[in-house]
C-alpha cells in the first residue's frame, strides 16, 4: 500500500509502497478514507520533541487524524465488524491501565501515540493499524461523514477535552485564544457552541475573520496592539476566565496567563518549537497571588468521543465548517512546508490516496 513514510527531518516525505497490516488479535485494520494534516505532524516532521524524550523517529508513517471503514478485524475483537465506519484517536489506550479504567484513556500506562511511534504507523496511508479496537475505534453516525471526523481529528478533541473535561467552562464565561490554527479555530467553536464568550488571537487577518464565523465575539491582531493581555481585558471586562494557548510560543504562552482575571485558568494545548525547547518562563508570582491555574491538555480518552459526536449530530458544532483544503496524499509534504510560516488556513484534509 502506498504510505507517506519520514525519511530525513524537515525533508519531503518519501511515498513509498510499505506492507499493508495484518490485524492483531486484538486490533483492526481500517481503510483510510480521509486523515487531517495538524501541527503535530509538522513537529514530528520538523523533528521536534528531543527535550521531551518524544522525537519521532526516522522511517515513521506519519498521520493521526484518520477516518475510514473497517477492512480486517482481529479474533478477540467483539464490537465491530467489517464494513463499520470508524474514527481512530491519536492517543491510543490499553483499555486495562488504572487511567483507562477510570477514564482516562488519553494518559494511558501502557498507551501509543498513533503516527509518532514505531509501534504505531500512521495513516497517510491507505490503511492504518488500530490495536486494542474494541476500547480504541470510534464508531461514527451516519450522518458524520469521515472528512468531517477527520477534521475533529486530534483538534476538535483536545479543544473539546480541554474545555470541557479540564477546566469545565461555564456558559456565560469570557474564553480568550491565542493562535487560530486548525487547533486554535476549533476552541473557538467549540467554547462559542458552550455558551462562552470568546476572544480570538493572532496575527493574520484571515484566521481572525474565520475565528469571527466560527462564533468569536471578538478578535484581537496581535500585531497591531501594544499590549495583548490588556486588549483581551479591553473585550472581556477585566480578562479571561479561561485561555488557551493554542500555538505553544513563549509570547504566546505568557500572553494567555497574563490576559487571565483573578482565579482564571490557562490551559496549554500548543508544543513548543526548538526556540523553547519545552521550557517556557512563566510570571509566577503573579499566579500564585491571583489564584491562576496552568494546566496541561493532551488528546480526549476514547470513553467520551460520544459526548462531541452528539454535539455535531444536534448542529451545535460543524467541523466540516473548518475544512479548507482537500489534498492527496503526495501533497503533504508541501502542505507541512507551508505551516513553517503559518502559510495555512483552517482544516486541511488527505482525501486521495492514490495521488
Amino acid at each position: 500500500m502506498r504510505a507517506a513514510v519520514l525519511e530525513s527531518y524537515g525533508e519531503p516525505l518519501r511515498i513509498e509502497s510499505v506492507p499493508e497490516p495484518e490485524p492483531e488479535p486484538h486490533g483492526t485494520v481500517v481503510e483510510v478514507e480521509a486523515c487531517g494534516i495538524c501541527r503535530s505532524d509538522w513537529h514530528a516532521w520538523q523533528g521536534h520533541g528531543e527535550w521531551a524524550d518524544d522525537q519521532v523517529p526516522l522511517g515513521q508513517v506519519l498521520g493521526h487524524e484518520p477516518a475510514g471503514r473497517v477492512a480486517a478485524v482481529g479474533e478477540d475483537v467483539t464490537r465491530l465488524s467489517v464494513g463499520d465506519r470508524v474514527a481512530v484517536p491519536f492517543n491510543l489506550g490499553d483499555g486495562a491501565c488504572p487511567h483507562c479504567l477510570n477514564g482516562h484513556g488519553n494518559v494511558c500506562d501502557d498507551g501509543y501515540a498513533l503516527g509518532f511511534e514505531q509501534a504505531a504507523p500512521g495513516a497517510f496511508a491507505e490503511a492504518v493499524h488500530v490495536p486494542h479496537a474494541d476500547y480504541n475505534a470510534v464508531e461514527l453516525p451516519a450522518n458524520v461523514a469521515s472528512e468531517e471526523m477527520a477534521a475533529l481529528g486530534c483538534r476538535y478533541v483536545t479543544a473539546f477535552h480541554a474545555l470541557s473535561h479540564r477546566v469545565d467552562l461555564g456558559a456565560g464565561d469570557w474564553v480568550a485564544v491565542h493562535g487560530c490554527g486548525g487547533l486554535g479555530l476549533a476552541a473557538v467553536q467549540l467554547a462559542a457552541a458552550l455558551g462562552a464568550g470568546v476572544v480570538a488571537v493572532d496575527v493574520r487577518e484571515d484566521p481572525l475573520e474565520l475565528a469571527s464565523d466560527l462564533g468569536a465575539t471578538a478578535t484581537v491582531d496581535a500585531s497591531d496592539v501594544d499590549d495583548v493581555p490588556e486588549a483581551v481585558a479591553t473585550h472581556t471586562d477585566g480578562g479571561a476566565h479561561v485561555s488557551i494557548d493554542a500555538l505553544g510560543r513563549a509570547e504566546t504562552c505568557r500572553n494567555s496567563v497574563e490576559c487571565l482575571r483573578t482565579r482564571g485558568t490557562h490551559v496549554q494545548l500548543g508544543l513548543t518549537t526548538d526556540a523553547e525547547r519545552g521550557e517556557i518562563a512563566l510570571p509566577v508570582d503573579r499566579m500564585s497571588r491571583w489564584d491562576i491555574s496552568f494546566l496541561g491538555s493532551r488528546g480526549m480518552p476514547p470513553t467520551r468521543y460520544d459526548e462531541l459526536l452528539r454535539m455535531i449530530a444536534t448542529g451545535r458544532i460543524d467541523p466540516g465548517a473548518l475544512v479548507t483544503r482537500r489534498v492527496a496524499l503526495s501533497d503533504v509534504s508541501d502542505r507541512l512546508a507551508a505551516m513553517t510560516d503559518y502559510g495555512t488556513r483552517g482544516v486541511e484534509v488527505v482525501t486521495d490516496f492514490g495521488g
